[in-house]
């Protein structure tokens, strides 16, 4: 249990059976009345995003998520598998969990789980991955000059847009959060 007072960014709530992370607060004491915290709440396994305000000193029940560093493994069925550096167990994430991260995902990425209750909540990957180009059309000798995209498909089979003058097996940083072109890896 937590007051109120005791809330800052990443703190996980438990609130009505639900799993909230705090992404935004306020500490609120208008001239009249009492204080009160006014706050942005994201769903941990949802992403949905709420704005809730508590009055100042409420008790409010946090929850003990488990932030682990793991190596990502391999794909099994609609499961991933990812093991953890210390203890060297294997814990198997649904794809649902993972969500578009999936698209970036390589062996042996290194990436961060959180886990409650021994259920895995989300993976976080590195904000950005470097990726081969596995094909993209060529681009179009008149088209150079307009800084126009194209479609390219990397070796994770996401498909991700592109300056023109990319070709097919160059190693590219991507974004991993919307999946945006950051520039070519020498």
């Amino acid at each position: 249990m937590a007051t109120t007072n005791d809330l800052k960014n990443g703190i996980v709530l438990n609130l009505d059976g639900q799993l909230w992370t705090v992404t935004d607060f306020q500490h609120v004491k208008p001239g009249k009345g009492g204080a009160f915290v006014r706050t942005t709440l994201k769903n941990v396994l949802s992403g949905k995003v709420v704005d809730r305000t508590f009055n100042a000193g409420l008790k409010i029940e946090t929850a003990n998520v488990d932030k682990r560093n793991m190596t990502f493994l391999y794909k099994e069925g609609t499961d991933f598998v990812f093991m953890d550096g210390d203890t060297f167990e294997q814990v198997y994430v649904p794809e649902v969990t993972v969500g578009s991260g999936a698209d970036y995902l390589l062996d042996n990425t290194e990436v961060t789980v959180a886990v409650h209750n021994d259920t895995p909540l989300y993976v976080e990957l590195p904000v950005t991955m470097e990726l081969v180009v596995q094909h993209t059309d060529p681009g179009l000798q008149g088209d150079r000059s307009t800084g126009g995209t194209k479609p390219a498909t990397l070796e994770t089979g996401a498909e991700v847009q592109v300056p023109l003058f990319i070709t097919t097996g160059e190693k590219l940083k991507i974004d991993t959060r919307d999946g945006r072109y950051l520039g070519r890896v020498s």
